[in-house]
């Protein structure tokens, strides 16, 4: 009854990390399916491993082998693979758990809280990431990060100068920055990260 009991709750739990959370904030169907299959599959073979005379070493090996499981056709972000990580802990925990306990639940409504709220649309919701390709080589970093505030219409923070063609004349950049709540237009109103170059703006060339 235990065991019925916790398969609930995993069910429970993965419906609403990858179904109401992960489905409803990033519409990706074909990730939605992956966290289930992922968690209900690990779900699976923790009931079995916790009912079998199993080594300790296989079982770890085993989840080893899960754990760094990824998509080779299609790249995933840091945030899936949170997400990831989560089904398989929720799967884990349910699984290898043999009685009904207020820490097996607790665990699991910490996952799922901890990506409710850091992966919620209204937290740092201004910070965004980029990478840009422009079509010039800048020497000096003032100009360079005129010229991308400009582009991305908010304030950078940290960049990284990641690649330089000078065939092309042309360089990669990975972006960190504020986006302006007015857009481009805000932006300039605000002191510019050009000026603030000193005062922790970090960027260099890999």
């Amino acid at each position: 009854m235990d065991a019925l009991m916790l398969i609930a709750l995993d069910l429970v739990a993965i419906t609403l990390l990858a179904g109401v959370l992960y489905f409803r904030r990033h519409r990706r169907r074909d990730l939605l399916v992956a966290f289930v299959g992922v968690n209900v599959g690990v779900l699976a073979v923790s009931v079995i491993l916790a009912d079998t005379a199993v080594s300790l070493g296989i079982g770890l090996g085993l989840f080893g082998v899960l754990s760094i499981i990824r998509l080779r056709s299609d790249e995933i972000s840091q945030r899936e693979i949170a997400y990831y990580f989560a089904s398989l802990a929720l799967g884990l925990i349910a699984g290898l758990t043999t009685t009904i306990s207020i820490v097996p639940i607790a665990l699991m409504a910490l996952i799922v809280s901890a990506l409710a709220v850091v992966d919620h649309p209204a937290l740092l919701r201004r910070s965004e990431h980029r990478t840009v390709t422009l079509d010039a080589v800048y020497t000096d970093e003032r100009e360079l990060v005129l010229r991308l505030e400009s582009l991305l219409g908010g304030r950078v923070r940290r960049f990284t100068v990641q690649h330089v063609d000078l065939v092309n004349d042309t360089c990669l950049v990975d972006v960190r920055f504020d986006r302006a709540p007015g857009g481009a237009s805000a932006a300039r109103r605000e002191p510019s990260g050009a000026e603030l170059l000193g005062q922790g703006i970090q960027g260099g060339a890999q």
